[in-house]
């Protein structure tokens, strides 16, 4: 009887956990058994470790071997345990002598020895790495990402004889290290804000919501730039640091979308799913559950163009996600909690035809069709846009204009000083941006003269807000300040806030 255990890891969530591959053999009828909770791609690792171990110039052992998978209370999923199988059998067989000790191992195999790349390297080196491991074994493809984990040392392959040659001391590996992967610039959006002709208002709105993080819903008849508006938010969003970009390219990492040459995502996200996305798409989900567009959009943005032709069950999932900034999804197979710190940046038209309160064009929606329309898109959900902009019709004097308009690469450098500033004010209390103040902290850190206060209380009693909306007006009309480079909040301030404010008004009272 033989008996040998390979360290690995496994990921549930954006979280990653330490897994033992244990291999036992016994003289009894042949066969392969994996155990611990494997799913379907796990239990097919046998057939590809089979092969593998043949087409090596390995023998596979004539004996009854099982394979655990500890924790057995924990549901394995994916075909990154192939590799740490293999290595087990190796062992359990004596056809390896050992492993160095403090090693573990991840990766797919193909049925000739080839190592494939697998989901989720980054939050599992980082795990490994936490548990001690001194050295992980990963698939050549995923060397990048890895490469930015310090204290453990990857050694990067593409097929598994070469750790087996490395581990007998005919060849040796030589470690990964971030020096091999230089970090490339930063990829800004090509579309620029000098592109688009007019819209000063709306091109304001989308500065302050920039600087500060915030919510924005765009309304406007069909062809008035709300899309073309939209999509230039990216070219002047602030500089992501170096936490935040880990986080998104764990998140990136776990849905498999990270490219194989990409150590970090340095670019915030940009997510604009179709408005046929479910429910599911949305916030995630599946037998085991993973992340969503929310989770996809976070420390990013998540634009969702035709707002209310998403279905409303959709759109409802995701009023806790803007306000907690995290989604938790239930299956049977375990909680998951996915972070989901997003913008959303909203566009609609004001009723079906797209004409209503147009000043040239008559609206030809029938007797309550517009207030259908417009009620698509709830009161609760509303109030979390913390800016409401109106997009006009551009006229010909502003389209025939010659000068183009202001550049996207001066309103960044505007929205880096007013993060900056954020940045500062916020150190050590956990607040990314202005958008994130807590309730607890918003008269710390929002202090306003005399007469913002008095010009915030009137529109409050005038317009009936909520606390939720007086709360948004405040955390925008911190942004707004810091943009003019004040501490001290003061009544213009306040006044554009408000106005940003009103818009929801205008359309859904009538």
């Amino acid at each position: 009887m033989s008996f040998a255990v390979i360290n690995s890891l496994g990921c549930f969530g954006i979280d990653a956990y330490g897994v033992k591959v244990e291999a036992d053999t016994d003289e009894s009828f042949p066969g392969f058994d994996v155990v611990g909770l494997p799913d379907a791609s796990v239990k097919e690792s046998r057939d590809r470790v089979r092969a593998a171990v043949h087409n090596c110039g390995f023998e596979f052992p004539v004996s009854r071997i099982t394979v655990n998978l500890a924790p057995a209370d924990i549901r394995k999923e994916g075909p990154m345990y192939d590799l740490p199988i293999f290595m087990a059998v190796l062992l359990v067989s004596h056809q390896l002598d050992h492993v160095p000790e403090g090693s573990s191992f991840i990766g797919e195999l193909s049925l000739s020895g080839e190592v494939r790349p697998v989901k989720g390297v980054l939050a599992m080196a980082i795990e490994a790495r936490d548990l001690g491991y001194q050295s992980l074994f990963i698939p050549r493809a995923n060397a990048a990402e890895a490469s930015v984990v310090d204290g453990i040392t990857i050694y990067a392959v593409d097929r598994v004889g070469e750790i087996v040659d490395h581990i007998n001391g005919k060849t040796e590996l030589l470690p990964v290290s971030s020096r091999d992967f230089p970090e490339k610039p930063s990829i800004l959006s090509p579309l620029d804000f000098s592109d688009v002709r007019g819209q000063e208002a709306p091109k304001r709105a989308l500065e302050v919501a920039a600087a500060g993080g915030h919510n924005v819903l765009l309304i406007g008849p069909p062809g008035s730039g709300k899309s073309m508006l939209a999509k230039r938010l990216p070219s002047i969003l602030p500089d992501m640091t170096f936490e935040e970009s880990i986080q998104v390219t764990k998140i990136h990492s776990i849905a498999g979308l990270l490219p194989h040459d990409v150590q970090l995502i340095r670019t915030r996200p940009f997510r604009s799913p179709h408005h046929s996305a479910s429910s599911v798409a949305l916030a995630g989900g599946g037998r085991i559950p993973g992340p969503g567009e929310v989770s996809l959009a976070h420390n990013g943005v998540l634009f969702l163009d035709e707002l209310p032709e998403f279905d409303k069950s959709a759109l409802e999932i995701l009023r806790q996600p803007l306000e907690d900034h995290q989604i938790t999804i239930s299956r049977s197979s375990g909680r998951i909690t996915y972070p989901c710190d997003f913008q959303m940046i909203a566009a609609m038209n004001p009723c079906q035809c797209g004409y209503f309160g147009h000043p040239t064009r008559q609206c030809t929606c029938r007797s309550g069709a517009v207030a259908k329309y417009l009620g698509k898109i709830s009161g609760p959900l509303l109030d979390r846009m913390d800016i409401h902009v109106e997009v006009p019709p551009v006229e010909y004097k502003a389209l025939s204009r010659a000068k183009p308009s202001e550049s996207s690469k001066s309103i960044r450098e505007r929205v880096n000083k007013a993060r900056l500033i954020q940045q500062e004010r916020f150190a050590g209390t956990g607040i990314t941006c202005n958008a994130r103040i807590t309730p607890a902290t918003i008269h710390e850190f929002c202090r306003m003269t005399d007469d913002a206060s008095r010009v915030l209380q009137m529109a409050f009693d005038r317009l009936k807000l909520s606390g939720r909306a007086y709360d948004r007006i405040v955390k925008v009309s911190r942004t707004v300040a810091d943009l003019s480079g004040s501490e001290i909040i003061s009544s213009d301030h306040v006044m554009e806030a408000i106005r940003y404010r009103t818009l929801d008004r205008e359309y859904w009272r009538n």
